[in-house]
């Protein structure tokens, strides 16, 4: 008698911990790709089609339906990421013998280069934050420690005050996928959080909370809330509303990259798993190269 297959929710489950466990990834890729294979899921229902049973040419009709309906092609490589692990992972659990997904490719796309401000615009931006008062304190001190170090915002939401050491000025950070790297912080944000931990941090810590970020409420940030406010001082710096974390996070990898640092030096404070993710800030300089060149030089 052949033992009943698992449902597609509860074989979904196994795989996102199978993620967490055994690939040591985030919270917020498995939450991406639980997104992704639901939608595929749904698909199959929709067409009375079991995904264990699923087979190739069923594969590529609910890509084709999703570009069809507006997906883009970045949105649509990640979507046959997360089909192409799920279906891995239901060979090697034994759910299947063969892999339909084993011929899918991505699309093809043009790689993005990152935005970045310029070293003025930096300086505006972390200029906005009023020291005088507890939360421009804190901003001040938030803001320093995201371009100084290149920190994620959910690094720098979940630092502590233990993950400091202010003496030596460099900071330990938790990555992706529980990754730890320790990472250099410059004399301007060494003073800032050293400010934020004397002066406006006792002032906002009424739970005795191990975060070292705390809200006026004494919470942990979320990135949410964050984001508010690195977009309030963009506003009020004239830099724009669409500024994000991530920002800050280029324009760190930038600026080194054009002061002369290695790539190598630079891929260690991303904590990129992969040299080749760090060598689009490469292209970024080229680019830049490239617009001066155009504007200045008398033959171009």
């Amino acid at each position: 008698m052949k033992t009943p297959l698992p449902s597609a929710e509860g074989t979904l489950q196994l795989f996102l911990e199978y993620l967490s466990v055994e690939k040591g990834l985030s919270s917020n890729t498995r939450l991406s790709y639980g997104r992704d294979l639901k939608k595929y899921f749904l698909f199959l229902k929709k067409q009375k089609i079991d995904s264990f049973r699923a087979k190739e040419n069923d594969l590529v009709a609910f890509l084709h339906h999703q570009s069809s309906v507006g997906l883009s092609a970045r949105s649509q490589a990640r979507l046959i990421s997360s089909i192409k692990a799920f279906y891995r992972f239901l060979v090697l659990d034994g759910c299947i013998k063969s892999n339909p997904a084993a011929n899918l490719t991505s699309p093809k796309m043009w790689q993005n280069l990152p935005k970045f401000l310029t070293v003025t615009e930096v300086e505006t931006l972390l200029g906005r934050p009023d020291p005088a008062d507890v939360r421009g304190l804190r901003d001040k001190a938030m803001l320093e420690v995201l371009y100084a170090a290149g920190l994620r915002v959910s690094e720098l939401i979940l630092l502590r005050p233990e993950d400091l050491n202010l003496e030596e000025g460099f900071l330990f950070c938790r990555g992706k996928g529980g990754k730890e790297r320790v990472v250099p912080l410059g004399v301007t944000a060494v003073y800032a959080v050293s400010d934020y931990l004397a002066n406006g941090r006792p002032r906002l810590d009424s739970r005795v909370s191990s975060a070292l970020f705390l809200t006026r409420r004494g919470k942990p940030f979320t990135r949410q809330g964050f984001w508010k406010t690195l977009r309030r001082y963009a506003r009020e710096g004239g830099l724009g509303a669409k500024i994000s974390p991530h920002v800050l996070r280029h324009s760190f990898a930038t600026h080194l990259l054009e002061r002369g640092a290695d790539l190598r030096s630079v891929q260690l404070m991303l904590g990129h798993s992969q040299i080749t993710t760090t060598q689009i800030y490469t292209h970024v300089s080229r680019e830049r190269l490239r617009r001066v060149y155009d504007k200045f030089h008398p033959r171009a």
